[in-house]
This record gives C-alpha cells, sequence and structure tokens, in this order.
C-alpha cells in the first residue's frame, strides 16, 4: 500500500472521531415506525414527516429521535433552537 494512502486512511480515522468537523445541511431518510415507514427530511434547520401526527403539530416521534442522533452534527444554531444539546 503506498504510503500517502496509509496517510489518508489515518486522517480518515482520526476525522471520524471529531464529529464536530461535520454540519449537516439537508438529508432524507426512511423511517420505520411501529406501523409504517415515513419519509423524514432535514433542510436548513427545518424538519419534516410524512407522519399524520407532523402535520397537525410540526413535530412527532420521528423527528424527535433522529434530533437526538444527529443533534451533535447538526448547526450550533439550529440546535439551540431545536432544545438539542
Amino acid at each position: 500500500m503506498q504510503s500517502s494512502l496509509i496517510g489518508k486512511i489515518e486522517k480518515a480515522k482520526r476525522y471520524a472521531e471529531e464529529k464536530n468537523r461535520v454540519t449537516f445541511q439537508s438529508f432524507s431518510l426512511k423511517f420505520r415506525g411501529e406501523h409504517n415507514n415515513y419519509l423524514v427530511t432535514y433542510n436548513l434547520g427545518v424538519w419534516h414527516c410524512t407522519c399524520a401526527f407532523f402535520d397537525k403539530w410540526n413535530t412527532c416521534s420521528h423527528t424527535m429521535a433522529m434530533e437526538r442522533i444527529m443533534g451533535p452534527m447538526l448547526a450550533e444554531q439550529e440546535t439551540e433552537t431545536l432544545g438539542v444539546g
């Protein structure tokens, strides 16, 4: 293996441990709930879910779970608004 590749592998390991290097701006995912699968999206601090509860309350167990999972990797300003962190 080339020494330059070894160096990149070591740097990648270090980066993976330093989660504060990553700030998500947007993503979408399939969330397997107890009764159905839902599409959860995050875009510039705004969550959305396709479940019926979210339509009424603008939050749900799926988005709250994702806030807990992703909290450390969301922008600091956004996590303060969400009450995470």
